[in-house]
């Protein structure tokens, strides 16, 4: 189900932009928080939502648009690891690069920020200069942000070096948070006000939605996302008392704006934005087609975001109890529990009844499939199948993959490559399926069937492996997992 019009947002954010290029003298700096690319949690709650319509929006401004793109030092010397693509920050920016460039958008130069004479950012520097990518300095300056005085000043944003731009929009973009994309922005109406240009300044953030309620799902599935942060949704103060009207933004740019204000007001002798909501420019609300559908996909996004940090708390990768304390109380106030998404009861309930490891999804017409381990497949490789076979017609008797096609793999991964678990895998039952293919008619329909799992939900009853994990994201499938060990299996049934 669609709940939210891609076709309208994409012509009326463009729109939205080039109207606030306007408002200044034809220079627009635009921070871009988010994902430009890969939107998939807005893709989530926003059912209908492109994951990359904010790079076809920005598309449609090509012809007036540079892109400068923002790394923080101090992230390159640590060889910060951007969690979702397992790649460092530095190696995403070259990405990024590529990827821009591939579509024809211009990337104007690299600004390395945090600047305190770091070897490894020189190293950096050195590499994109060979790439041809002009690359820039900025400093930290002590007191940031509130010495407001030494900040607007020659030994402030001053010092930074002035980033060279040609064209009326500079999309400012970066890695990841905490990467000083606001200070570039800034530094830069600095310097142009000292070369007699009034540029401008604006913020692109999808979430949260300004003109929806504070605890509309959608918001709550905003503060879900970003629960390791702690970052809070608040009625915008400064929007009420200007305008009388409510308007929904989050904590730090709410703290952070008194500071903007009065740096503005130095800057360009006054503000024109009364608020932190004035300096955006996301129109993502005025697209939503089905609150109710685009409200039940929040409630979902809000629970696997529960279930991935029981994930990360049980296998080491954080001890923050705060932000599980956090996403339970988001599930509170969005008035769901964990059997709000009805896999995870189906996988439940097939676990108690197999006494074994179950997993469960449901498929686009509301239907839900099981899948259990075996001697032969573990639970993720036969849920896969049954949901194929079910989206094909297959009966449920007929064996896809037939023992003799999978006892020779067994034999390879236990005898040869001294594995323990004979079971397979999705991707040696994707690789096996596809063989057979060639020959089998069930097989070559079952094949056929695995587009249509894309944005499917499923639930498993113990942590999956990495393989698995890495197979149902690159299918599109929501898959969350109970934080139990196969080895504890006993403790769900």
């Amino acid at each position: 189900m669609i709940g939210f019009d891609n076709e309208k947002y994409l012509k009326i954010q463009s729109e939205h932009i080039k109207e606030r290029i306007s408002l200044f003298e034809n220079k627009l700096y635009l921070e871009f928080g988010g994902k430009l690319f890969d939107d998939f949690h807005a893709s989530r709650v926003l059912p209908g939502f492109q994951p990359d319509s904010k790079l076809k929006m920005l598309m449609q401004l090509r012809d007036c648009v540079e892109i400068v793109i923002v790394i923080n030092a101090a992230d390159i010397e640590k060889n910060k690891i951007r969690a979702d693509l397992g790649i460092t920050y530095d190696m995403d920016v070259i990405r990024l690069i590529k990827e821009f460039s591939s579509r024809g958008m211009e990337v104007s130069s690299v600004v390395i920020t945090h600047y305190v004479g770091q070897a490894a950012a020189d190293s950096f520097r050195e590499k994109l200069e060979s790439l041809g990518i002009r690359v820039y300095y900025h400093y930290t300056i002590e007191g940031y942000p509130a010495n407001v005085s030494l900040i607007d000043s020659d030994e402030g944003y001053g010092k930074n070096d002035y980033v060279e731009t040609t064209r009326p929009l500079v999309v400012v973009t970066a890695p990841g948070p905490g990467s000083g994309k606001l200070a570039t922005c800034l530094s830069q109406i600095y310097h142009d006000n000292k070369r007699g240009i009034k540029s401008g300044y604006a913020k692109f953030e999808t979430f949260p939605i300004w003109n929806l309620p504070l605890k509309h799902p959608i918001n709550l599935a905003y503060e879900a996302a970003t629960a390791d942060l702690n970052d809070v949704n608040m009625i915008d103060p400064f929007h009420l008392e200007a305008y009388g009207k409510t308007a929904v933004n989050y904590n730090r740019d709410i703290e952070t704006f008194p500071v903007l204000n009065a740096l503005f007001e130095r800057i360009y002798g006054k503000n024109q934005y009364k608020s932190p909501t004035d300096m955006g420019v996301n129109m993502a609300g005025y697209c939503i087609i089905d609150d109710e559908v685009c409200g039940i996909a929040s409630k979902h996004e809000i629970i696997r975001r529960y279930y991935s940090a029981l994930e990360k708390q049980r296998t080491g990768f954080s001890l923050n109890e705060k932000e599980i304390y956090k996403l339970e109380l988001l599930m509170s106030q969005a008035k769901i529990t964990p059997e709000f998404r009805h896999v995870t009861t189906a996988a439940k309930e097939k676990a108690a009844s197999s006494g074994t490891a179950a997993a469960a999804i449901e498929l686009a017409d509301g239907s839900i499939v099981c899948g259990k381990n075996s001697d032969l497949l573990g639970t993720s490789a036969a849920l896969l199948l049954n949901a194929v076979k079910h989206l094909g017609g297959i009966d449920h008797s007929i064996r896809l993959i037939p023992p003799s096609a999978i006892e020779p793999i067994q034999e390879m991964k236990t005898k040869y490559l001294s594995g323990r678990n004979p079971r397979l895998h999705t991707d040696e039952v994707l690789v096996a399926l596809a063989m057979l293919s060639n020959s089998d008619e069930n097989a070559r329909c079952a094949m056929s069937q695995l587009l249509k799992l894309r944005g499917c939900q499923a639930h498993s009853t113990v942590l999956l492996s990495e393989v698995d994990k890495k197979i149902f994201k690159k299918l599109g499938v929501d898959i969350t997992c109970e934080p139990v060990p196969k080895k504890n299996l006993k403790t769900l049934i």
